[in-house]
């Protein structure tokens, strides 16, 4: 019986066996990515006197983000920045999402740095 297993979000690094994927789909995953952190920047600073709406706007910025981008572990300090009180005012997940397209993912550094 073949093991039936779910991916909810996508691999890290995908490789279809066809080759690399074409630019198209991950032009519009940036374009969505991109769209919804200035959607949360601009309302980040109409919400920063309502600060458990600001939160839960953050929340579901990052989860969207999460789901579009993969396992990007740079949107967690971007969540902790905007959590602090007046920071709210810098387009955050703009850098963010600015920085992944520019440079790809984090990864860590392979062997010993001395």
């Amino acid at each position: 019986m073949p093991d039936k297993t779910w991916e909810v979000l996508p691999p890290e690094n995908p490789r279809p066996a066809d080759g690399p994927s074409p630019p198209m789909r991950r032009g519009r995953a940036f374009a969505m990515a991109f769209a919804i952190a200035v959607a949360s920047d601009v309302l980040s600073v109409w919400l920063e006197f309502i600060p458990p709406i600001q939160w839960a706007l953050d929340g579901a910025t990052a989860l969207a983000l999460f789901m579009l981008l993969g396992r990007q572990w740079i949107l967690l300090p971007a969540l902790v920045a905007e959590a602090i009180p007046g920071v709210a005012v810098f387009p955050t997940w703009v850098l963010v999402v600015l920085s992944i397209a520019a440079w790809g993912t984090v990864t860590p550094l392979s062997g010993n740095p001395q």
